[in-house]
């Protein structure tokens, strides 16, 4: 492979190997890049040809797979997994990729673009100079070779007419003259012509080149407007109708951007081995085929069976931001942007690999200014979806809202990178919003090693607890955390209690490149009343997959393993459910089954645009660290470095944190010094205990648990808060 080469600052070009299928694997491709843009042709000779394929990296993403391998994709359009010929090679197309693609940025969101187009014009100015130059020396030469020319021919002519010898040898002379002023003409004209024809030819490829990319800029331009404009109509509309008294007919922010977008029909094949309740294999290829035409997002089906799956109480992005959420109350909007703090990472990280994440001191810097109690409660954040499972009568429906809630808490790590505070040992954190939410909660942190959060939250027709641990590991490139906890929904009125635990979370590109997280795993959701499942699959994100990225399938069966509901859509986008009634067994050994209409279950709402430098946070999030009256003293609003934080005093908060600590620490090893006094004098140890809860079986797995005691909100009404311990500076 010929190493790949720097023509100037903004190309470089070499070869490289492109994954084109399963059957020819890598092929060697001639890959240049220029311009933001990177380019590949089967070879050298191919460049005057139209390239095979052409990726814009200013809205592309760059991962490395290991010590060759690497891959481009440009939001799903495109993506080249490329393979260099050693490390060295690869690390220097990736460098050379990113501060292209740096440059490309900045070329779209400058204000320098004039100035770029100024000096492309100058340019253009100046070689058309040479050209013109070039040609008014063509024009020099052909008017020599004229006037030279005619000479040349009379005196032939002359020459023929002569009859005495000496004259004859002197106009002999003349014509020697006259030839030899042609010919040096001549060739002076063959240099002009040469030269013109070099430059043209130069000038008319790199100008085709620019020609190329000025085409694709604009029709990335051209794309750009033509759906920025089509939203701007339809918000347009859309308020006009939201400002009309009673009107019933709201849709999301969601589904007015996507209805002018053609729909796929709701399509989910699934390879079936018919072994009971083995769904893993069973959810990745069950074909799908529906009874009528799936639903359209501009339709407002009146249907009940509709009515009842898809509310009319769906949050819409529109009247959160033009009216508060709480009634009687003005909730802030947002806080303090995060400032630019730069941090080498490896040098902290590199001493970390193989370590429990809990035992990693980390400053605020990998940080967001939240504890992991607050960070939990937004799980309540769409606690819309099960208030419509309260509200059905339907177990199989309430079951499918059940799990569009559980995929909803999953919605925000797209943006969310960073790191919740972990709690102090008995640190709490309350949640009231029953007025406006219907929902309030209660957290506290119930140990230290390990890491424990029990939890409890109650809504006005259901109740929720769980108890929140897990396994954590770091890599190196990667960061994986395994949730061991258990989850519990009840609804008094029916009586039915589901059970389910989270799936794992895995954060990449730790230590070089941009971070990002994906959820993969396997969920079940358990009825303990009726015996129904539910059977959810987070798809892992693959390089060399052609699925949606960040897809999840899910079924619901009864008791007895029929299949009563199919679920599918993206953890980050939204839900859609149907309820089966038929299935066919095809002779492939694939089971297919057929449908009703399709329906929304939950939609995601996107964070306004002024949070996007608030840590990317929600409303709900912006909300959760508001200072409010009457809170425990060990609330975790009350926590020093984390308010520290949120105000962009960040020097202030690592230093209050490293002392918040070390009291914890402090305390700790008062804790085992008892402990062992105690175990040399023969008597019992109490260790510490939680303040709200209280370890119990959990009669319906088995596990030990911690419950709510039920004594908080008594005590805030008292404002009793003798038993909180000191854990604040």
């Amino acid at each position: 492979m010929a190493e790949s080469k720097t023509n100037n600052s903004d190309q470089y070009k070499g070869w490289l190997y492109k994954w084109t299928n399963y059957i020819k694997g890598y092929q060697k491709r001639w890959f240049v890049l220029q311009n933001g843009f990177l380019s590949y042709y089967r070879n050298q000779a191919e460049m005057s040809n139209a390239c095979r394929g052409t990726i814009n990296l200013a809205n592309a993403f760059i991962h490395t797979q290991d010590s060759c391998s690497f891959v481009i994709s440009n939001r799903g359009t495109m993506t080249f997994h490329l393979k260099a010929s050693s490390e060295v090679e690869r690390q220097k197309w990736v460098t050379a990729l990113e501060l292209a693609k740096t440059k490309a940025i900045t070329l779209l969101e400058s204000d320098d673009d004039e100035d770029i187009i100024q000096s492309d014009k100058r340019e253009i100015q100046n070689t058309l100079q040479t050209l013109s130059s070039k040609i008014d020396d063509l024009k020099n030469c052909n008017d020599s070779i004229t006037k030279h020319g005619a000479a040349l021919q009379r005196a032939l002519v002359d020459l023929e007419s002569t009859d005495n010898s000496s004259d004859g040898t002197l106009k002999i002379q003349s014509v020697m003259e006259r030839a030899n002023l042609f010919r040096l003409t001549s060739n002076a004209m063959i240099m002009a012509c040469n030269e013109f024809l070099v430059l043209a030819t130069n000038q008319g490829t790199r100008w085709q080149k620019l020609l190329q990319y000025e085409h694709e800029r604009r029709v990335y331009l051209e794309d750009m407007v033509e759906q920025l404009g089509k939203q701007h109509s339809n918000l347009e509309k859309q308020i006009r109708k939201s400002l009309i008294p009673g009107n019933k007919n709201e849709q999301t922010i969601s589904e007015i951007v996507e209805c002018d977008e053609d729909e796929d029909d709701f399509y989910d094949a699934v390879d079936h081995e018919a072994k009971g309740h083995q769904f893993s294999d069973l959810l990745s290829d069950i074909h799908l085929t529906s009874s009528v035409r799936p639903p359209s997002y501009h339709s407002t089906g009146d249907s009940s069976n509709q009515g009842m799956l898809m509310s009319t109480s769906q949050s819409n992005a529109i009247k959160e931001v033009l009216v508060p959420l709480k009634v009687g109350r003005q909730r802030r909007r947002t806080i303090p942007e995060r400032p630019n703090y730069s941090l080498n990472l490896w040098s902290i990280m590199k001493n970390c690999i193989g370590k429990e994440l809990s035992k990693i001191p980390m400053p605020v810097n990998f940080s967001e200014p939240l504890s992991f109690l607050q960070r939990l409660t937004e799980d309540f954040e769409y606690s819309d979806c099960l208030d419509k499972a309260a509200n059905s009568s339907d177990d199989y429906e309430q079951m499918a809202y059940i799990a569009a809630f559980t995929i909803s808490s999953y919605a925000n790590t797209t943006l969310r990178t960073g790191k919740p505070f972990n709690p102090l040992l008995g640190e709490t954190f309350e949640c009231d919003r029953m007025d406006d939410l219907g929902w309030r909660s209660f957290a506290e942190q119930v140990s230290h090693h390990p890491p424990m959060v029990a939890m409890y939250t109650e809504g006005r027709q259901w109740t929720h607890w769980q108890e929140f641990t897990m396994s954590s590991k770091f890599r190196g490139k990667y960061l994986q955390i395994i949730p061991l906890g258990i989850a519990h929904l009840l609804f008094p009125k029916s009586g039915n209690h589901y059970t389910w635990r989270k799936v794992t979370t895995t954060v990449h590109n730790i230590i070089v490149g941009k971070l990002w997280v994906d959820n993969h795993g396997e969920m079940d959701i358990v009825n303990h009343k009726t015996g129904d499942l539910c059977h959810l699959k987070y798809f892992a994100y693959s390089y060399f997959s052609r699925e949606v990225p960040r897809r999840v399938s899910g079924i619901i069966t009864d008791s007895n393993g029929t299949a009563k509901y199919l679920l599918s859509g993206t953890w980050d986008d939204k839900i859609e459910g149907a309820r089966i009634i038929g299935v066919e067994e095809p002779s492939k050994g694939k089971v297919e089954y057929k449908t009703e209409q399709s329906v929304v279950l939950w939609t995601r709402r996107f964070i306004p645009p002024e949070l996007e430098k608030c840590y990317n946070f929600t409303q709900l999030a912006v909300e959760l660290n508001e200072m409010e009256d009457g809170v425990a003293p060990t609330d975790s609003r009350y926590r020093p470095d984390q308010r520290l934080m949120e105000e962009a005093r960040w020097d202030e908060a690592n230093t209050v944190k490293v002392q918040l600590e070390e009291k914890q620490r402090a305390s700790r090893k008062v804790r085992e010094s008892l402990a062992e006094n105690a175990a040399q004098q023969g008597e019992d140890f109490v260790g510490y205990e939680p303040k709200w809860f209280r370890k119990e079986t959990d009669p319906q797995t088995g596990n030990i648990i911690h419950t709510y005691i039920g004594e908080y909100w008594k005590c805030k009404e008292k404002q009793d808060w003798e038993r909180c311990p000191d854990i604040y500076l």
